[in-house]
């Protein structure tokens, strides 16, 4: 059974594509055909049902899956088991919401590439939704999102942390009011909120629909640096993850402006498609930001 075909029998499954597959493979459609057909037979089994442009894993595939993954796991650590960590020089891409892009992977990609000088990394912005594409089509190894609770058998979840979502403003903004303001009036004021996308506003909107209350805001934008930024010279309030303003908050150069309407929860996750094969990468990230993969 050749490692060339197990790997190609896991793009395969990612992309649900054979082109797809052979383009980010580098071989022709033709050549993906044959290693599939080859492992089929090896296997005595067929590992995908064509239905027009797309395949999808049988049953007997989506079972090999797991020990397609085990397999090229095992190669991989053999191919570095000799080296030392900084020699590792492979490729590391990463998908995240823009809050976390802006606020959280730095730090984490700083210390990274301390540690792994030769690994090139490459990140890339959008929602989750667009995010859990790239990963099923093979583009990114990790989804790093900022929602709700993802729980599905689809993904694996290498971390998880609670992120609470604040309306803040520049302390002094509330040098004169410190006491909770009533939701009814907040929403009156000058908000500079993140465009539609991010699963917080979502939230925030909903909580203030069932009040029949709406924020119009002064200005929308996706970018929370922008936001950060215009709120340092005192344009108004905004809503936003503790994390993106920590150091604002623990500097007193913001504060948290409390309301009466529940608080917003949402979740940081790492996660990594139930298909795809993990790199040696993958493994010495989800070390770095907490977890680890089995």
């Amino acid at each position: 059974m050749e490692l060339r075909n197990i790997n190609t029998f896991l793009k395969v499954a990612a992309t649900q594509n054979f082109s797809k597959a052979a383009e980010q493979l580098g071989y022709s459609q033709s050549a993906v055909t044959v290693q599939i057909q080859q492992l089929e037979k090896e296997l005595e089994t067929p590992l995908f049902e064509r239905i027009g442009k797309r395949v999808f894993l049988t049953e007997r595939g989506m079972e090999f899956t797991s020990y397609a993954n085990e397999i090229m796991g095992a190669a991989n650590r053999a191919r570095f088991f000799a080296k030392e960590k900084g020699e590792l020089d492979g490729t590391l891409r990463i998908g995240g919401v823009e809050s976390v892009c802006t606020a959280m992977l730095p730090d984490f990609l700083l210390t990274f590439h301390s540690s792994y000088p030769r690994v090139k990394i490459t990140i890339k912005s959008g929602t989750t939704e667009e995010l859990m594409e790239m990963a099923r089509s093979n583009e990114i190894d990790f989804v790093f999102t900022l929602d709700r609770k993802i729980c599905s058998g689809e993904w694996v979840k290498v971390v998880e942390r609670k992120e609470h979502i604040l309306f803040v403003t520049l302390a002094e903004q509330l040098q004169e009011r410190k006491e909770q303001i009533p939701i009814q009036e907040l929403v009156k004021k000058p908000f500079l909120l993140t465009e539609l996308g991010a699963a917080y506003q979502y939230e925030l909107e909903r909580l203030l629909s069932e009040r029949d209350l709406e924020i119009m805001p002064i200005l929308e934008i996706g970018n929370t640096e922008t936001i950060i930024h215009l709120l340092r010279k005192g344009m108004g309030l905004s809503f936003l993850p503790a994390f993106t303003v920590k150091e604002e908050l623990e500097k007193k150069r913001f504060s948290e402006v409390r309301t009466n309407l529940p608080s917003v929860v949402m979740y940081s996750q790492l996660l990594y498609c139930r298909n795809k094969w993990v790199t040696q990468e993958m493994q010495k990230f989800a070390e770095l930001v907490g977890g680890r993969i089995d």
